[in-house]
């Protein structure tokens, strides 16, 4: 059976394979990996294996990976949509908030933000797919919202992120990873200082690479399946 090094591994080669096909430096791609519902024990796995990056979709679960494993170096980044209560702890105890569509939750944050901590960096979510189940701005509001971002001092704006709808049609796929980067294109023109695509999960992080992506969000392929 394979174990969590093996995996990380693994995921480490499609990653720099992918990026070696697109004309890309694997090293300018980095790898979240997410833990969220798998035991802390699991993390310290990834972490004896050489993965810093880890990403929670649940705050309370979080919270508490986050003050057992507070002796290791570890960097935490909130993945997926924020309740307005939750707001407090993400904050605090979060480097990277993945999942930002609402001003109202991004000046949240800001007035949350420990000032002894570093600018939290935030991703705007766009909903590139459409879907009415998802989280995210509509394609063409992400100006709007990181307007709104860049006065606030506490956060810092570092880029798009994207959830697109599951399918097996890649060329699908790559044009909804590289509608992202045309906006996120489209922020840097307009003056934001932005260098962080995060798209791509174990399913179609290639894909996410060939257009673009800074960032990708593995869990499924490091951790193995969730109990639902």
């Amino acid at each position: 059976m394979a174990t969590i090094a093996d995996n990380l591994q693994a995921v480490h080669a499609r990653i720099a394979r992918a990026a070696r096909a697109a004309g890309r430096d694997p090293g300018g791609v980095g790898l979240v990996a997410v833990s969220k519902t798998f035991p802390a024990e699991c993390i310290v796995q990834a972490h004896a294996a050489g993965q810093r990056a880890f990403g929670e979709n649940f705050a309370q679960e979080a919270v508490q990976k986050v003050t057992l494993l507070g002796h290791l170096a570890l960097e935490w980044h909130f993945l997926g949509p924020i309740q307005s209560n939750k707001t407090g702890m993400i904050a605090t105890h979060f480097q990277w908030v993945h999942g930002v569509d609402r001003a109202r939750i991004a000046q949240r944050l800001d007035a949350a933000r420990p000032v002894e901590l570093p600018p939290l960096n935030v991703c705007i979510q766009v909903n590139v797919s459409g879907e009415a189940s998802k989280s995210g701005v509509d394609p063409g509001d992400e100006a709007e919202l990181a307007a709104a971002i860049a006065r606030l001092p506490r956060l810092k704006l570092r880029g798009l992120m994207a959830i697109p709808e599951p399918t097996s049609d890649t060329a699908l796929t790559r044009r909804r990873f590289a509608l992202l980067r045309q906006l996120k294109d489209s922020l840097v023109a307009r003056g934001y200082a932005l260098d962080t695509l995060s798209m791509g999960m174990s399913d179609d992080f290639e894909a996410a690479i060939a257009e673009g992506a800074t960032m990708v969000r593995v869990g499924t392929a490091i951790f193995g399946r969730r109990d639902q």
